[in-house]
């Protein structure tokens, strides 16, 4: 009887071990989809939306990636462990500056904490972030206002690192300066003198189409440089590639190859990370 019963006290412990284990697994860490992430349902619509909106301008303007996360619980971890946790699946933050910042509130907890990305350590301090969370979060959320509390929070944190010298986003440095013209119009007129070209190649032949080409492509850049030269040098390209231009179109082949096979990618209208990075900077509190 005993040797039967020692296999099965075995099994039970066992089995209450695995139900410990599972009853102390840490809290998932969700995906990132949007700036604002509330897990609990606490924040309005018009918040959330209004927040949004506030970071997505200063990211565009200024280049840093703020994001707000509620959850109910972070247990058994602490609020540092969970923070830092999300932040690295995340990764806030421009590659190689590494200025994301995170907002984390465990609202059951009565825990939250900013968790600062190394670029911004300087600006950000732990000091700096202390003093959000007790002056301008803390005494919201102690009244049950989170609306109130995420909302100070993150418009303090906004004014903080608006005063910290860092690189324009990528947008503004791929954007030409003080062009006279939209660069996407030229695109379009080689499309639509592409189509253009294959009807009148099929009607004039091809010689006469390059040349109806180059004028007319020629008369476009004099009309919008008003310069001969300009539009003399583009009349003559418009010709040599109408003249050796496929049937199908050197313009419109090119141009619809190169936006298929781009590399830039909206995520389907998502919010990513952008690689950055977090050395624990920061700070917490409770209410």
């Amino acid at each position: 009887m005993r040797l039967i019963a020692l296999p099965r006290a075995l099994v039970a412990a066992a089995l209450l071990c695995s139900l410990a284990a599972g009853a102390s697994a840490d809290v998932a860490v969700p995906p990132l989809t949007s700036r604002v992430t509330d897990l609990t349902r606490t924040l309005s619509a018009d918040s959330i939306a209004r927040i949004e909106q506030q970071l997505a301008a200063f990211e565009a303007k200024k280049g840093p990636q703020i994001a707000v996360l509620m959850v109910p619980t972070v247990q058994p971890e602490t609020i540092e462990q969970y923070a830092v946790r999300a932040f690295e699946q995340w990764q806030l933050g421009r590659k190689g500056i590494d200025d994301g910042v995170l907002l984390v509130i465990a609202k059951d907890d009565r825990k939250l904490r900013i968790e600062v990305g190394y670029g911004l350590e300087g600006v950000l301090s732990d000091a700096m972030s202390k003093r959000i969370v007790s002056d301008d979060i803390v005494p919201h959320l102690k009244r049950g206002d989170f609306d109130a509390g995420v909302s100070a929070g993150v418009s303090r944190i906004l004014a903080v690192v608006s005063g910290e010298a860092l690189p324009p986003p990528a947008a503004a440095q791929r954007r030409p300066a003080n062009l006279p013209f939209n660069p996407e119009w030229l695109i379009a007129g080689f499309v639509l003198l592409s189509a253009i070209n294959h009807g009148l190649r099929a009607v004039l032949g091809r010689l006469a189409a390059a040349g109806v080409i180059g004028s007319l492509f020629g008369f476009i850049i004099w009309l919008v440089f008003s310069s001969v030269i300009a539009a003399s040098i583009a009349g003559v390209m418009a010709f040599v590639f109408s003249l050796g231009a496929g049937a199908r179109g050197t313009f419109g082949g090119g141009y619809g190859g190169s936006r298929g096979g781009g590399s830039w990618s909206s995520g389907g209208g998502g919010f990513s990370g952008g690689g950055g990075r977090s050395g624990g900077g920061g700070a917490s509190g409770s209410w």
